[in-house]
């Protein structure tokens, strides 16, 4: 969590959710709204991402204790904006010396001259920073985690958790990162159309992780991951606006537009998780899949097709339920065929496993699941494990399927899936007839996908 999450969940925890303080609401809008769009304008002149981070991190510390006594201000980005600046010329002024402090000083200096000549509205330089953080200059492999820091404040830790990376070697690649943009003086601008598409894919990337992340919370119970799937399809609709001939954002767009599509029919009447075989297709948004089909079948117009491409199908091909009733899992199984050869994700290799085990029996699908090598992060994958265990059920290999439930119930943090899984175990125990072993449930009815 980084420093401005913190206060923030600090602020609203200490005050009643009945409170409707004017102060509050301000502090949650602007911290959700505008995170990225204040440090890409910190950010502009000196390109310092990581000290731009650090004074607007300040700067929330310093709402959170002024605006509950003082009200929330007419325009809070501004306030935020001014105090964050202030607080980055302190620490240019504490922490650097001679020619460096001059050439830091002169940038803000400039950028506070420019400021004041513009209209109160503050511009959104997030897809400059976004790809300035995808330049060529930038590790690949570092340049969506480095967007979905700086743009919307996510921690090593969660950024980790998504990339199957360790939260220790993240902190320390992002930081690197930071510092090339600095150093190598990477301009903060949306490049030219042609430089563009080179950093599209880690652009597209951040995005589908923000909305995967904000997806994680259905209910809205976390207050940091409130509205990021919201923000995450505007992202989506902004690149394909500047870019609408790219079929990787189309396709990305579509993708998002599927899933939150169902977003209603996700959790029951009381809360209650409901996986996707058993959603009722009467709660799914009509509008939203109608714009993702259109959206999927001007991308195919382009004859290329990937990654997003590929999952926007198999989502439509999902959603296609809804017309006849029935989940065409053969067409589903040969989507993830060609997701898992472009991208070798093991997250598709699970989801393709699953797809196998309704076209060609359970023992199949856990023999396509992907193998757990020592060490592998697989191991903290709570998919991975509710997969498993759901498969060696269907097998009636009781013993694993409890081990596997106990596994994937132990690192699921939300409480409604969580319940879900206790109940499949308890189910899972239930006696089965020889001749009935892979039958006792129907599969299409327990699915996890």
């Amino acid at each position: 969590m980084t420093r401005w999450r913190f206060a923030l969940s600090w602020f609203i925890d200490a005050v009643s959710p009945e409170d409707d303080q004017p102060a509050i609401k301000a502090a949650e809008a602007v911290a959700r709204r505008s995170y990225g769009k204040l440090v890409a304008i910190l950010a502009a002149r000196t390109r310092d991402v990581a000290s731009a981070e650090d004074a607007l991190s300040d700067a929330f510390a310093s709402a959170l204790a002024n605006w509950p006594v003082n009200g929330a201000p007419h325009n809070p980005e501004a306030w935020l904006l001014a105090v964050a600046r202030r607080k980055m010329i302190d620490a240019i002024r504490r922490g650097r010396v001679g020619a460096a402090a001059s050439e830091h000083l002169r940038l803000m200096a400039e950028e506070l001259e420019a400021t004041a000549s513009r209209t109160p509205e503050i511009p959104d330089e997030r897809l400059a920073l976004m790809f300035a953080c995808a330049h060529p200059a930038i590790e690949p492999g570092i340049r969506a985690p480095l967007i979905l820091q700086t743009i919307l404040g996510f921690d090593a830790q969660t950024i980790g958790s998504a990339f199957l990376v360790s939260p220790a070697a993240m902190g320390q690649r992002l930081a690197r990162a930071k510092n090339r943009i600095r150093r190598a003086k990477i301009p903060l601008r949306v490049p030219d159309k042609a430089d563009m598409r080179g950093r599209l894919g880690a652009v597209l990337e951040a995005v589908y992780a923000a909305y995967t992340e904000g997806w994680s919370d259905p209910a809205g119970a976390d207050a940091s991951l409130r509205n990021l799937a919201e923000e995450a399809i505007w992202l989506g609709r902004l690149i394909v606006a500047l870019l609408p001939t790219e079929p990787e954002a189309l396709g990305l767009l579509a993708l998002m537009l599927y899933s939150h599509a169902r977003l209603d029919a996700r959790r029951g009447s009381a809360g209650e998780f409901v996986p996707l075989a058993n959603q009722d297709a009467a709660l799914w948004d009509e509008g939203l899949i109608d714009e993702a089909e259109r959206l999927l079948i001007q991308a195919s117009a382009f004859d290329a097709f990937d990654r997003y491409q590929l999952e926007a199908a198999i989502q439509s091909a999902h959603v296609a339920r809804r017309r006849t009733g029935k989940t065409d899992w053969v067409a589903i199984e040969r989507l993830y065929d060609g997701l898992c050869a472009i991208t070798g994700s093991p997250v598709a290799a699970i989801n393709r496993a699953i797809a196998v085990a309704q076209t060609r029996g359970a023992a199949a699908g856990l023999a396509a699941l992907p193998t757990l090598d020592p060490g592998s992060r697989l191991s903290e994958y709570q998919p991975y494990w509710a997969a498993r265990a759901e498969l060696h059920a269907r097998t009636g290999e009781i013993m694993a399927a409890c081990e596997a439930y106990d596994q994937a119930i132990a690192l699921e943090i939300d409480p409604a899936v969580r319940r879900f899984l206790q109940k499949r175990r308890t189910e899972s125990m239930a006696p089965v007839s020889p001749e009935g072993r892979q039958t006792k449930t129907d599969p299409d009815k327990t699915s996890l996908l």
